[in-house]
């Protein structure tokens, strides 16, 4: 059976900007696409309270007419629409661990260009056990080209970039396979990013030091590369081994980027969830839609 791509609402034009994203993306991967609306006010159990004909009148209304938007600019989407009587974020990981993706919407940071993903989002992507993406409302699904059956660029505009945020020291196998699927998929290029900062040392001995770190880690690369290269030959790849803090090299490369993939790391219960500094950072302020693909 397929996995569907799930999508959070809540009525918001991030919300819709993430479904009309998701919607997209189901049918360049041949999948289903399911929303969800999670409200806590649902149970049938105080039906008689007036108070609360409104707020259920309302959220019924967000799930039927996000249905009947994308099953109209989308007609041949295999859609279908949950509404779940629970807390939102415990019901978007849920539905999330079931799906082939999870896509939400993340509201404007208004002034600092780039964007908060707000609690539940962020509560979700703490907890996901399948890749999550946050979709902003600025740039529209059409201003990138949609490819046609055999994965080709459509018209003469290609896709943007997918960038991939790596260090080769550590586990990448499911940041690299969503990475180079993703690419291959949109027929885009695809930019891996491996940054690093040298420690303090004298100033005589940094332009040394800097080569051989530069070298070493593109030694390192290249066999995590290798298989992928040969199992993707046609996607465009770009190896980016700069000087830098991760997170801030990774928002430079991703300006003109369609999708930044990072991954968060899933730690035993004992040590909590979080999503990690830099997948933190680039949540918050990345201008592109980001994916966060959790690994052991």
């Amino acid at each position: 059976m397929l996995r569907p791509i799930v999508v959070g609402l809540d009525g918001s034009r991030e919300s819709l900007a993430a479904a009309d994203w998701a919607a997209r993306e189901a049918l360049l991967r041949g999948l289903p696409l399911r929303l969800v609306h999670a409200w806590e006010g649902l149970p049938s159990d105080a039906a008689d309270l007036p108070e609360l004909e409104a707020p259920r009148y309302w959220a019924r209304r967000i799930l039927r007419a996000a249905m009947d938007r994308l099953a109209e600019k989308y007609p041949q989407l295999s859609l279908s629409g949950d509404q779940i009587a629970r807390p939102a974020a415990d019901a978007l990981v849920t539905a999330g661990a079931e799906s082939e993706l999870l896509v939400l919407g993340s509201r404007a940071f208004s002034g600092f260009g780039g964007f908060m993903a707000g609690s539940v989002a962020s509560a979700t992507v703490a907890h996901a056990v399948r890749p999550v993406v946050l979709v902003r409302t600025d740039r529209s699904t059409e201003d990138d080209p949609f490819p046609d059956a055999e994965h080709r660029p459509s018209g003469d505009t290609q896709y943007r970039a997918v960038v991939v945020g790596l260090d080769p020291a550590h586990s990448c196998e499911e940041l690299l396979a969503f990475g180079f699927e993703s690419a291959a998929l949109h027929a885009a290029p695809l930019r891996v990013v491996h940054a690093w900062q040298l420690p303090f040392m004298p100033v005589a001995a940094e332009a040394t030091a800097r080569r051989a770190v530069r070298e070493a880690t593109a030694r390192q690369l290249a066999p995590v590369l290798r298989p992928w290269r040969e199992k993707y030959p046609t996607v465009e790849l770009h190896e980016l081994v700069d000087e830098g803090r991760p997170a801030q090299r990774l928002l430079d490369v991703s300006k003109d980027a369609g999708l930044l993939v990072v991954g968060r790391r899933i730690r035993p219960a004992r040590l909590g969830t979080h999503t990690g500094p830099i997948a933190h950072a680039v949540m918050h302020h990345a201008v592109c839609p980001v994916a966060v693909v959790p690994h052991e």
